[in-house]
């Protein structure tokens, strides 16, 4: 199982779009002023998917380009920001991509660059980096266990009973590592925020997550099954607690 194909394979752009996980104002104001993005600078994102973190770059006036490798995602993004004159993407595999050297201001990856080795994309990006160029890496990590600690449980015993996943997903990335491949100032920042869904809501969102989108039936069905009578029992309603994660670097 190829994970860096499995959304654009398995989930409609507009269905992605629509429950894919937001990032804060206050992340993209600190890489934008870290950055120093504006009109006349280079931007490159890492698969931006569906566009959840490419608009606030836009707006500064930068000369944005993106690599997607989804057809599916790269003709979305083309359909929603091709009729501006700043911005531009290419239907290509990062991996294998030739880009330029000492070209870009600020490389960035919104919940993308953990599917590549890390030899090739911390070294990559050094390369395509000007110096003092910044290199951005952010994602979320949801906890829904907090605020509905019994409701957790309950949702935990549907995991335990009906989550089998043809390929389990594992985290490998050691975003501390950039240090390894002469990136400096190394740091990480926190954004928290709180949403609340209702059981089909919160269905909607587990639907498009990676591991999920490898269920079988019958499985399947009554995984998701399971969840909405979950949370169905608790007043349909479950609190999620958003931590928007950004790591930061800088090539010298």
């Amino acid at each position: 199982m190829d994970f860096r194909k499995i959304f654009d394979e398995k989930v409609p752009p507009e269905e992605f779009d629509k429950w894919r996980t937001r990032y804060c104002n206050e992340l993209f104001a600190d890489v934008i002023n870290r950055s120093k993005l504006g009109v006349g600078k280079n931007v490159l994102e890492i698969g931006p998917g569906t566009g959840q973190a490419t608009e606030p770059i836009l707006k500064t006036g930068c000369s944005y380009f993106a690599i997607e490798l989804g057809e599916n995602f790269t003709q979305n993004m083309r359909n929603k920001y091709s009729s501006l004159d700043n911005f531009q993407i290419v239907n290509a595999d990062f991996e294998t991509y030739e880009f330029e050297k000492n070209k870009y201001d600020l490389v960035y990856s919104a919940a993308t660059i953990q599917w590549i080795p890390e030899k090739i994309a911390f070294s990559k990006t050094y390369d395509m980096l000007k110096p003092d160029g910044t290199f951005a890496m952010f994602m979320t990590v949801t906890d829904y266990k907090s605020a509905n600690e019994n409701l957790y449980e309950k949702i935990q015993d549907v995991y335990n009973e009906y989550f089998k996943p043809e390929t389990p997903y594992t985290q490998q990335m050691e975003y501390k590592n950039v240090a390894n491949y002469g990136f400096v100032d190394f740091e990480c920042r926190h954004y928290h925020k709180i949403r609340e869904y209702n059981a089909d809501e919160f269905v909607s969102w587990t639907r498009i997550m990676a591991p999920h989108l490898t269920l079988k039936e019958p499985d399947k069905s009554k995984f998701y099954s399971g969840i909405r009578g979950a949370i169905l029992s608790f007043g349909d309603r479950i609190t999620l607690l958003d931590d928007n994660i950004l790591y930061l670097a800088k090539k010298p």
